[in-house]
């Protein structure tokens, strides 16, 4: 006979339910009056739970395009065709606005999602207004558009839809291969100057990319998907996002470099932020995982936020300060240099975008 699972703990949900999952426990989010937590009854007998499944609602949203005025992002605008994301990377900044919706940002936040099927028509509605001014979307800023439930839902390719027939400009961040889906749509959009796709490649090591980011493509997948975005015309960058000190930041040439060979001729990154939930999140799974090194990633990063665990501050957040985030910076400078990498791609057009009509002036009754 099968052995029963141990019993959930306060200190995380059994490996056997979670697998194929990245956070380790579903703390009760900040916001609500109780928090809870699995404990052991004394019985002896294990509580035998089922796998965690993921469950899908309906965000019955109002509109779609968020707005910001952050002065250390180049874009003004974003849509999340989803909230929460089946990827599962366990060091998501978005993690935290799941306890917006009364849930964890924990194992609720890629396993409890959200979808907005009414998005491409909203979209097309907000456009279409008069006086709206085209400024590049992005999209995938928050969560991935291409996570596996896109493949039912197809609500970022019906958006994609709607931005090339209204010649509206957008730029895409993505870790899934999914992306490649809709090359049929990218491809002439680029050829206008209207798309650009960035690609998240954390690391090239497959069982570190299981352990951070379980339901994401594999490394190799995602340097195919930039091969093939590439060799269609769509301009693509490579961002090695988050760097965590001391787990991958030994990579960064080696990410570079096979991103170029690939098509890749952008490049950017990010160094592990821990907001609010976050930190803990990551804290756990250094303990599972790397044990051994949890303290020194916490110790580096730290330096690297003026001795806190996050600094929110703008143009800090990023790539924070110091000696090691400096060493960081200047690695990365030298090998986009050395691979041959552009310092920007050419800026997305805005004079295609078709809205709503003017109208004509009035004729004068004499």
């Amino acid at each position: 006979m099968d052995e029963a699972p141990p019993p959930d703990t306060p200190l995380g949900i059994d490996p056997r339910r979670r697998r194929g999952r990245g956070a380790v426990s579903n703390s009760t989010g900040r916001f609500e009056p109780t928090q809870h937590e699995a404990m052991d009854d004394g019985w002896g007998e294990p509580d035998e739970l089922p796998p965690l499944r993921t469950e899908v609602l309906i965000d019955k949203a109002r509109s779609v395009i968020a707005r910001n005025s952050s002065p250390d992002i180049p874009f003004d605008r974003s849509i999340n065709p989803y909230r929460g994301c089946e990827h599962g990377c366990v060091y998501c900044f978005a993690r935290p606005t799941h306890a917006y919706l009364g849930l964890s940002p924990g194992l609720d936040f890629e396993t409890r999602l959200f979808a907005k099927p009414d998005a491409a028509v909203l979209l097309e509605k907000e456009l279409m207004r008069p006086g709206y001014t085209p400024r590049t979307i992005a999209i995938g800023t928050n969560t991935d558009p291409y996570q596996p439930i896109e493949r039912q839902y197809r609500i970022m390719r019906q958006i994609l839809e709607v931005l090339s027939r209204m010649g509206h400009p957008v730029s895409i961040v993505t870790k899934s291969a999914l992306v490649a889906r809709d090359i049929d749509i990218l491809a002439p959009m680029a050829e206008r100057g209207l798309a650009c796709v960035a690609l998240s490649v954390t690391t090239l090591d497959p069982h570190l990319c299981r352990t951070m980011e379980p339901r994401a493509a594999a490394p190799h997948k995602r340097l195919e998907t930039i091969r093939k975005l590439s060799q269609s015309g769509i301009p693509v960058s490579l961002l090695v996002a988050p760097i965590v000190p001391a787990i991958n930041d030994s990579e960064i040439e080696a990410i570079l470099e096979a991103g170029y060979e690939a098509g890749a001729r952008e490049a950017g990154y990010v160094i592990l932020r821990l907001p609010l939930e976050v930190r803990d999140l990551v804290v756990e799974w250094l303990m599972e995982h790397y044990p051994g090194k949890a303290r020194h990633v916490l110790s580096l990063l730290r330096e690297m936020r003026g001795g806190k665990d996050y600094d929110a501050r703008w143009h800090e957040r990023m790539t924070g300060n110091g000696p090691y985030a400096e060493m960081i910076a200047r690695r990365f400078s030298l090998a986009l240099k050395r691979i041959g990498y552009l310092k920007r791609h050419p800026r997305l057009r805005t004079d295609q975008f078709q809205g709503a009509p003017k109208l004509a002036e009035q004729l004068s009754l004499f």
